[in-house]
């Protein structure tokens, strides 16, 4: 029999932003579950949020608040994120990591990838959740990063796997890990229940920002189309769950400048990311017949408790002048979309994502039974896209993995 490692597996994660941080969180439990059944101690090491210490993470640096998409708008997050990187640099040269986890956050975990692999370049590393080059790539440049770097990329999407093999990756898919976060997601009953509505109220839930920048482009626009939802159908009442507490007195003064009839919900413990059915924001979006909502993972918790949803995004007018010079054009931006690269769900881009397009398409959701079908139909197809359960617990042990070679790789024989 093999002797007994001296020292727990050391593992380091980085990743930023709120869903950063709820994505690190379960993959910090999966992680933990998976070596207590190898018999084997983990030390787990990561720039994250508050969700992820909960989850039992030791955090580097909180990266949570710090996230941003466009060319000018992560202009102020550059200080505040080589800050946070020199501190996690600094810890992993005096203490290497048996596997470094890259989640998510591009521009930073890019920029990890080519640190790494300069100066610890025996440390393996992982990107779990990769950059959505298959989308939007500008160039090749990250994605050569990624494949030249990594040891493994851990896929969440099918199209995503098919893309970085293609280009020479080592890929494992794994499915997309809201699959099983969502199994224990409340229902439309029981959350309108819990939150005091009757089963005929009209819900309509509001999710404009997880990141500063877009109170300032999308928590107007939003609560203008909800005030032009209103005007047709006076009954009807906004759930907004919040982010982050930092963002509540924006999303107030923007109640109260618009005149809709909103509430305000916030998950009080960080650590309910645990049991999904307990989480406040989740409650927020079972209980409603329509969500309006930013881009992001987001979109698929709303897709994975069948609520129709309208989605937009828009960036600075600068940033959107320069993609449109440089001909830059997606496919689609909302993830519900991407899975099968199919438009199953409204979206807006830009100069589109204006009141009245945003209030005609919910409105249509809203008094429109064929259409709100015609989108509980796509959600079944796409469900069906994203893996079994069992996703985090399939990626910690593709992790584990990797850092049991390194560590017997360094131990003395």
């Amino acid at each position: 029999m093999a002797n007994k490692p001296d020292r727990p597996l050391r593992i380091f994660l980085s990743t930023g932003e709120v869903s950063g941080d709820l994505q690190g969180a379960l993959l910090v439990q999966a992680l933990q579950h998976q070596a207590q059944a190898l018999g084997r101690e983990v030390e787990i090491l990561a720039l994250g949020g508050d969700r992820m210490a909960a989850a039992g993470a030791t955090l580097l640096g909180n990266t949570s608040l710090i996230g941003s998409i466009g060319l000018f708008e992560s202009i102020p997050f550059v200080w505040p994120t080589l800050k946070v990187q020199r501190q996690a640099k600094r810890y992993l040269r005096h203490h290497p990591a048996d596997v470094v986890v890259l989640i998510d956050y591009m521009g930073p975990n890019i920029a990890f990838c080519g640190y790494l692999s300069k100066h610890q370049p025996q440390t393996p590393l992982i990107y779990y959740i990769a950059p959505q080059e298959w989308v939007w790539a500008l160039n090749s440049y990250n994605t050569n990063v990624i494949v030249q770097t990594t040891r493994r990329v851990l896929a969440i999407f099918p199209e995503e796997a098919k893309y970085f093999e293609q280009k020479g990756g080592n890929v494992r898919w794994v499915g997309h890990p809201l699959v099983d976060r969502m199994q224990n997601a409340p229902t439309r009953a029981i959350a309108r229940q819990t939150l005091g509505f009757s089963p005929d109220q009209t819900l309509v839930a509001l999710i404009p920002a997880s990141r500063q920048q877009e109170l300032k482009y999308l928590l107007p626009v939003i609560c203008q189309t909800a005030q032009c939802i209103q005007a047709k159908l006076p009954d009807v009442h906004f759930l907004i769950p919040l982010a982050l507490e930092k963002y509540r007195q924006p999303i107030q003064h923007a109640i109260e400048q618009t005149g809709i009839q909103a509430t305000i919900l916030v998950d009080q413990d960080r650590s309910q990311f645990n049991n999904p059915a307990e989480s406040t924001t989740l409650q927020a979006i079972a209980a409603c017949d329509l969500a309006i909502t930013k881009s992001g993972t987001v979109n698929l918790e709303i897709a994975l408790m069948d609520v129709p949803q309208v989605v937009l995004y828009r960036v600075n007018a600068i940033t959107a002048w320069v993609l449109e010079r440089i001909k830059f054009s997606i496919p689609f931006m909302s993830p519900t979309n991407l899975v099968l690269m199919q438009s199953i769900v409204p979206e807006f881009m830009q100069n589109e994502a204006n009141p009245q397009n945003l209030a005609q398409a919910s409105l249509d959701i809203l008094l429109n039974p064929d259409r709100r079908q015609q989108i509980l139909t796509g959600y079944q197809t796409m469900r069906a896209a994203l893996g079994q359960p069992g996703v985090a617990d399939r990626a910690a042990q593709e992790i584990l993995q990797v850092a049991i070679q390194r560590q017997s790789a360094n131990s003395p024989h």
